[in-house]
């Protein structure tokens, strides 16, 4: 009984030579891969440009002190979108106009929306010190733009993401436990998704839908991109299934979902990482295409496809391709090297 609880702890694969854990040499692996860990960087830049966007990018003061009073607008805005708050006797001040007594201003005072109708020719409209990355054709801030686009950018492909892991985790861990007629059906039901046109369809679903909305298309990537992990959870588990001690788990009477949420999927979901950060650039890709041709948000949301599908409308504004262009490049890019990191650190035929 002795050597069976032991098998059953030996869960988690150890390197005993070294006294390290396998989640230890994997990042060891990681920290190996120069490119990895750059687009590592990169996306966590991102992540806090995602989370500071309304302090970066602001038509409202981020702190002022105005008749004697310290005004916090951007914090406010935050309290009054959450219901906390009310903007009171300021909701229809002009906070640019106001003689302040000291004020500090985001580095970007726009927010994406926010419109400059003083601009009105090609060259107005330009890359300038008033507008560092130049505006589109209604005089709205790019930069602003994709400070703020970055939250949508990030957001859909870990919410899309979220719950493609979620399907393609459970359904791949029942098929490959179970086996037989499980199997059989969770297989055909992949190969089933498989041959669907997946972009058609998703475009198809969200014209159907008269006020597009982010959060449709996030569920229509997610319902739509689970297969290939859903794959790859079952021939871990297969793999996994056969070992000693999921048969000590079985032979001590654990549960079904004991076995199968404790000592099965912390061993098959390594690989997954790898499908995840490909399925993340994939789900930015989507979006961007979906924006640019007009499907998905609505149009005053500002995602970079939709920047990026404005400059059909001003083939001179070279601004409107080049930098949200490069972002959604940078970004999938990102993405899809931090998959290949994973993959390399993964593999035990690279450790060193």
């Amino acid at each position: 009984m002795t050597n069976t609880s032991e098998a059953v702890q030996g869960t988690v694969p150890q390197l005993e030579e070294k006294g390290e854990s396998y989640g230890r040499m994997v990042w060891r692996q990681f920290r190996r891969n120069p490119l990895g860990m750059a687009s590592l960087g990169f996306v966590l830049v991102l992540l806090l440009v995602a989370l500071l966007a309304d302090f970066l990018a602001n038509d409202k003061p981020i702190v002022a002190r105005y008749q004697g009073r310290w005004l916090f607008p951007v914090l406010q805005e935050y309290a009054v979108g959450l219901g906390l708050a009310s903007w009171g006797e300021l909701g229809r001040v002009d906070w640019k106009q106001l003689p302040y007594e000291w004020v500090l201003w985001p580095p970007v005072p726009y927010r994406p929306e926010t419109t400059d109708p003083n601009l009105q020719s090609l060259r107005e409209r330009a890359p300038s010190k008033r507008h560092l990355l130049g505006t589109d054709e209604i005089g709205r801030d790019v930069l602003a733009g994709i400070l703020h686009g970055t939250r949508y950018a990030l957001s859909i492909g870990f919410v899309a993401m979220g719950i493609a892991l979620a399907i393609g985790i459970v359904l791949g861990a029942l098929a490959g436990y179970y086996g037989g007629v499980v199997d059989i059906v969770i297989s055909r039901l992949i190969e089933l998704v498989l041959t669907l046109p997946t972009f058609f369809l998703i475009i198809t679903v969200v014209a159907l839908v008269q006020e597009g909305s982010i959060w449709l298309v996030m569920a229509m990537i997610g319902l739509t991109g689970w297969t290939s992990i859903a794959r790859f959870v079952r021939g871990e588990v297969l793999r996994v299934r056969a070992m000693e001690y999921v048969t000590a788990a079985q032979a001590l009477g654990y549960s079904t979902g004991r076995i199968v949420f404790r000592h099965v999927l912390p061993n098959a979901l390594a690989p997954v990482l790898v499908a995840a950060a490909f399925g993340i650039a994939n789900a930015v890709l989507i979006e961007s295409a979906l924006s640019f041709l007009g499907f998905g948000v609505p149009p005053t949301v500002v995602t970079w496809g939709s920047m990026l599908a404005k400059a059909r409308g001003s083939i001179a504004s070279w601004w409107l391709v080049v930098f949200p262009g490069a972002m959604i490049f940078l970004t999938v890019a990102a993405y899809n090297l931090i998959g290949d990191a994973l993959r390399d650190a993964l593999d035990p035929r690279l450790r060193v």
